[in-house]
């Protein structure tokens, strides 16, 4: 069993990886350069990071479990590529330089975690691949009905779920199968990063509201917008994908108002 940390001292919603070429295969399939940093979350007795070494990565594999340090201590000790970080992954200081993750994320900080990395504009992330619960990456890559959080990681992100992971894939299996979730950053940002807290304030209201936009938002704008980017004139929030979120808020911030008479 690859990287395996014993039961007794397990941390919660902590599954590891049952096979090394399912990991080798999770890093080839991220396709990164040789010499890109990457971080490894919840690294765990080192299944991922080995496989990121193996294909010229430099690695911080993050554990907070101290079974799990030992083991990644011993297997790496005096490799200048590794660096072994005992730090939570919801806490720790995130590089300054451009970096990647690929991680098997613990399922009860995923959304914490995925929230630091993707949240901020300022993170210098420019790809994720992790396993991450199902449930939690179809809802956030999902085109309908769209989210809060997906249409504000979108307006930085392609958000794709790559594959599913069957529980069997883990040890111990969870309750639920798993996905690969991957973010790549976006060579132009839907929103300019000066804009991001407008634009996120703009999401949070309509999100809040759960009624028709035109009834919450300047209505011919609105209207417009519907008829150039595609939506339902009388569409909720939910109903509007990434891309249409960003054409509407720039049309709503335009220096002509989409409402003022022409």
């Amino acid at each position: 069993m690859a990287g395996r940390v014993s039961p007794q001292t397990r941390p919660r919603g902590r599954h590891a990886l049952r096979s090394r070429a399912f990991a080798d295969e999770l890093v080839r399939d991220a396709g990164l350069a040789p010499g890109t940093l990457v971080l490894d979350f919840g690294a765990g007795g080192g299944v991922i990071t080995g496989a990121l070494v193996a294909a010229g990565a430099r690695v911080r594999a993050v554990e907070l479990d101290a079974a799990a340090l030992r083991q990644l201590h011993g297997r790496f000790a005096g490799d200048p590529r590794v660096e072994v970080v005992a730090a939570d992954a919801t806490g720790l200081r995130l590089p300054d330089e451009p970096f990647a993750v690929v991680a098997n994320l613990p399922f009860a900080a995923g959304t914490a975690i995925l929230r630091r990395l993707l949240g901020d504009p300022r993170v210098p992330l420019i790809q994720l691949d992790a396993i991450v619960e199902w449930g939690l990456a179809a809802k956030r890559t999902a085109v309908w009905p769209s989210t809060l959080l997906g249409c504000t990681w979108g307006s930085r992100f392609e958000l794709r779920l790559v594959r599913r992971v069957p529980r069997g894939c883990f040890a111990p299996p969870p309750s639920v199968d798993a996905a690969v979730l991957r973010a790549t950053r976006r060579a132009e940002p839907l929103v300019p990063p000066r804009q991001a807290a407008a634009y996120e304030a703009l999401l949070r209201r309509a999100f809040a509201a759960q009624r028709p936009l035109d009834r919450i938002l300047p209505r011919g704008a609105v209207h417009r917008a519907a008829h150039e980017l595609g939506f339902d004139r009388h569409a909720t929030a939910r109903d509007l994908d990434a891309r249409q979120w960003a054409g509407l808020y720039h049309r709503l911030h335009s220096p002509i108002r989409a409402d003022t008479p022409r």
